[in-house]
């Protein structure tokens, strides 16, 4: 096996470890979302509750932002704050730069879940939000992940990567 290069070396290299701030469920369509303390996270189906019906392939089943980007969403629309369950996230997550968890396995409380891409704002942001919505979300949207062992996950959990 040949050694890696300085690059991987700086990209695998991730001791930080974020904290959960929020966690929110969709129960179905267009309907408000319901702020939770814990929940139960299953391989194919996501957050227990939620909206997602996908497959256990699905590259989409819980979907993580920033706290830090929701400043910078609100500051980029000229507002002190902006509520996360706006953003329609299922966990809000701070301390890490989520990024930094491509190609990567992590732990959230006991629950190990994988990045699997980078998850974009749609359309609905520029009604939520105002005009502008989609644009200020534009990068700050967070990540998609799937769930690759079962467990919980609760408000101030860490979330580290796997080794």
């Amino acid at each position: 096996m040949s050694e890696p290069t300085p690059l991987q070396t700086l990209l695998d290299t991730l001791p930080q470890r974020g904290r959960v701030e929020w966690i929110g469920i969709r129960p179905a369509r267009g309907k408000p979302m319901q702020t939770l303390n814990s929940v139960a996270i299953t391989p194919g189906k996501g957050l227990e509750g939620d909206r997602f019906k996908g497959r256990e392939t699905s590259k989409r089943q819980v979907t993580l932002i920033q706290q830090e980007h929701l400043h910078a969403i609100a500051s980029c629309l000229q507002r002190d704050a902006i509520a996360p369950e706006v953003f329609r996230r299922n966990i809000v997550v701070s301390g890490l730069n989520l990024l930094a968890l491509k190609g990567k396995t992590f732990r959230i409380g006991d629950a190990v879940l994988q990045y699997t891409g980078l998850c974009h704002p749609c359309s609905k942001m520029e009604t939520v939000l105002g005009p502008g919505g989609y644009n200020a979300m534009r990068g700050h949207g967070g990540i998609t992940t799937r769930v690759v062992e079962a467990g919980t996950i609760a408000l101030g959990d860490d979330v580290q990567a796997c080794l």
